[in-house]
């Protein structure tokens, strides 16, 4: 029975033009080769498993190749090339720094260097895991790689460029190794397994290639592993259970349920998906590259990052098309916060099973937020505006007399605001733009225009009843989260802080509103100065948080916090009675010597 290789082992290339998704560094060796512009000292730095060493390996053959071909490869025939892949070459020397990295270790290296080479140019030396050596295997090593004999040229591979000296970086050449992309693996894998007889399916392959991360030699060990767990038949079932991968399928149903709004299957689907052994925080980070394939899946010109076989690519431009933008980005959002807390959560099914909910309730939310700003009606019974003559006014007309508004300006101001929505800028800052005139309701006990005494009847006149009242008027009533009116509080605050009212802004930073109930709150403020400041901000920032979360029944008052104000001691008796509290010896000494205050 023979032994077997592994794949990784035995693909490894030979050759440059067999490598893997590196060929901007093979085309530049090649070149470098014919040219005969060799560099004194290389170094391959990248992830593991993308080609460092291999390359390394097949740059010293090559360099010493007795019969070099047209193309910049090695003949593979002669007798350098023959010792080489021999193993009993006295002129490429190995090193894995990782476990010969002492100062010892780079003076025996040094020591070899001394030696020219036999029967070809160059003799090359490998050091692999480079970044391994200790600083005084460094510093040893550094004299030689400066001026080292015309016949010696250093390789060196890692995968932490960072870790190196730079004094050692600025004397190499330096490659930059690409993670391999999803569709060149695909394609090696699709190659290997129609040389070994093996069936497969591209999904499958796809499937390998995406999980092993942009490291080929991952990629081959797991493509081994599937082999023999199905018998010689990579299908797109035997990966995803052998890999113990969440089916594509999953998270097309959930999204599936989660545009449909559908609560209670999502939370069903998400317990079958745990039920299976599946982590919820691997479960969250899917879902969010799911989402992110989504997203790219809505243009042509992002299309190409979509690293999926045809057929699944098929079935994310099917969803993508069922999927708004504002959702897919508002998912992602949601999906990320959850993956940042999971881990700190003592009860993380919740974490995730909120996340969920959230997303299950975008499209309502959504829904809400874009409803159309509604021109506010005239109301029923409202008074025409007289001709312009002068005429007495009765108090029987006084007392009846309704809230009077300008409705087609209202309708005006509401429509641009409608108008402007693309441009973001907020209704209240839209309505300000515009003068009202409201002739307010002379019942209201909250009007600022004093209603006259019989004896000045006949002397009131419509310019006086058209005094502008600062509010602005409407029935909507619809609901808002704490959330949204604590948001735009801040917005206030932030305006406070562009007009420069800095007393105002210390006021709505350091107090924020408390409910007292269901649309009033109320502010605690320090002092009567503080709140006369407020009181005369107030009909601005009652606009503005009607105006932008819809509901005209917000109250906002404002209160001095009794414990807040600090009495401090001002006559003599208090100044006496302070210094008592804290020391009662006092009180003995003055009754002792009989004292009293000027």
């Amino acid at each position: 029975m023979d032994n077997f290789i592994v794949s990784a082992r035995k693909y490894r290339p030979v050759t440059f033009e067999s490598v893997v998704g590196q060929q901007h560094i093979t085309n530049t060796l090649k070149n470098a080769i014919k040219n005969n512009q060799l560099a004194q000292a290389f170094l391959f730095c990248g992830p593991r498993g993308v080609g460092k060493t291999t390359c390394a390996r097949i740059l010293a053959k090559t360099i010493n190749c007795e019969n070099l071909q047209p193309n910049g490869e090695a003949c593979g025939v002669c007798a350098s090339c023959q010792s080489f892949q021999n193993g009993n070459s006295f002129n490429v020397h190995e090193l894995d720094a990782a476990s010969n990295n002492s100062v010892d270790d780079i003076r025996s290296l040094i020591e070899q260097v001394r030696i020219p080479p036999q029967a070809v140019r160059y003799k090359i030396y490998i050091i692999d895991e480079v970044h391994m050596l200790s600083q005084a295997a460094f510093n040893a090593f550094l004299k030689t790689l400066e001026e080292p004999p015309h016949y010696a040229i250093f390789i060196l591979a890692t995968t932490e460029k960072h870790k190196i000296l730079p004094t050692i970086l600025s004397r190499c050449q330096i490659f930059d190794f690409n993670r391999i992309r999803v569709d060149d693996m695909a394609a090696h894998l699709a190659s290997i397994a129609k040389k070994e007889s093996i069936s497969y399916e591209p999904d499958g392959l796809h499937i390998i290639a995406q999980k092993a991360d942009g490291g080929l030699r991952d990629a081959l060990s797991m493509f081994d592993q599937i082999v023999s767990f199905s018998g010689g038949n990579v299908t797109y079932r035997s990966v995803i259970d052998n890999l113990n991968i969440l089916d594509y399928d999953y998270y097309f149903s959930i999204t599936d349920r989660l545009l449909n709004e559908d609560n209670a299957q999502t939370l069903l689907l998400f317990d079958e998906i745990l039920a299976r052994g599946f982590d919820g925080a691997h479960f969250i980070s899917g879902l969010s590259e799911h989402f992110r394939n989504l997203l790219v899946s809505k243009d042509q010109a992002t299309l190409k990052l979509l690293e999926v076989s045809e057929g699944i690519k098929a079935k994310y431009l099917q969803q993508s098309q069922a999927s708004t933008v504002s959702f897919l980005l508002s998912a992602m959002n949601i999906a990320n916060q959850c993956d940042l807390s999971y881990k700190l959560s003592k009860n993380q099914r919740l974490q995730v099973e909120l996340a969920l909910l959230k997303m299950c309730n975008l499209l309502s939310v959504f829904n809400l937020a874009t409803t159309p700003l509604t021109a506010m009606p005239a109301q029923e019974g409202q008074l025409k505006k007289k001709p312009d003559s002068a005429g007495v006014t009765t108090e029987s007309e006084i007392k009846n007399t309704p809230e009077v508004s300008i409705a087609s300006d209202t309708q005006a101001v509401y429509q641009t605001a409608k108008n402007q929505v693309v441009d973001k800028q907020p209704v209240a800052e839209i309505i300000a733009e515009k003068p009202r005139i409201f002739i307010p309701d002379l019942n209201s006990a909250t009007t600022s225009v004093k209603i006259p005494s019989l004896k000045d009847v006949g002397k009131v006149t419509e310019a006086q009843l058209e005094e502008e009242d600062p509010y602005i008027k409407g029935d909507a009533k619809e609901q808002y989260t704490p959330d949204q009116l604590l948001k735009c509080w801040s917005d206030f605050a932030a305006r406070m802080k562009t007009e420069g009212k800095k007393n105002l802004l210390t006021i709505f930073i350091s107090n924020p509103p408390t409910m007292i109930a269901p649309d009033i709150y109320e502010v605690l403020v320090e002092n009567k100065v503080q709140e006369n400041l407020f009181r005369d901000e107030r009909p601005s920032l009652l606009n503005f948080l009607r105006t932008t979360l819809r509901n005209f029944n917000i109250e906002v008052s404002v209160r001095v916090d009794e414990k807040a104000v600090i009495k401090r001691p001002y006559t003599a008796v208090e100044k006496f009675q302070h210094m008592a509290a804290k020391n009662p010896a006092i009180v003995d000494l003055k009754n002792k010597f009989n004292l009293d205050f000027d």
